[in-house]
């Protein structure tokens, strides 16, 4: 998909690609076209890919979000780990009236952690289908716990009501950035100048 001009311009360290995972039905593609189209998808139309691109406004910084909306179907499981592979941070959806896509829930982030080969990869965990709250079967504390132990930001949202949609999206973009930050001081090199610690070694006595 072609980006427009204002896109475009954007450097390539300002685009940020975001994978929205959840079991079917959960509300990914509501949650994404809420947020792309200003537009709420009332009937569930089973997704196996959609790609979107969304200027967002995240700390004073305009971003390109490139956004992957993946399949939440069982039988589509199997093609989740390139998608995996190539996004940066992970929107991890569930639906708090259904207690079966918060164990999906659970069961994605260990995908990702297995398929990224990272122990803290940047993730939001975001309850969506809050406007139905006489069906809730997920309690918010159950949610923010989960979020929690892994040491992820954590939302409540609804599609339907646009509440906090905008937020999970660009909470996952700071996360992001915070990665992005940590990978590269992990590379950056020791200035040769930098003192090397002097190592004991035994027979050797330093007079001061």
């Amino acid at each position: 998909m072609q980006g427009t001009a204002n896109e475009r311009i954007i450097a390539r360290d300002m685009i940020y690609k975001l994978v929205i995972l959840g079991d079917g039905g959960v509300g990914k593609s509501a949650l994404t076209l809420q947020l792309t189209q200003n537009h709420f998808l009332n009937e569930y139309d089973p997704t196996i890919e959609n790609t979107y691109r969304k200027n967002l406004l995240v700390d004073d910084e305009v971003v390109l979000a490139e956004l992957l909306d993946t399949a939440g179907q069982e039988e589509f499981s199997i093609i989740l780990d390139p998608y995996i592979r190539s996004g940066e941070g992970f929107l991890i959806v569930y639906s708090v009236i259904a207690e079966a896509t918060f164990e999906k829930a659970r069961a994605l982030y260990k995908k990702v952690v297995y398929v990224k080969n990272d122990e803290t990869p940047p993730v939001v965990i975001v309850g969506n289908k809050v406007d139905l709250e006489r069906d809730r079967e997920v309690s918010t504390t159950d949610g923010r716990d989960f979020a929690a132990s892994m040491n992820a930001p954590f939302f409540e949202a609804s599609a339907k009501a646009r509440i906090n949609v905008e937020d999970c999206y660009i909470e996952l973009v700071r996360q992001i950035k915070k990665k992005r930050m940590q990978m590269s001081d992990e590379s950056a090199p020791v200035p040769a100048d930098t003192p090397k610690p002097i190592s004991e070694k035994k027979g050797c006595c330093v007079i001061s």
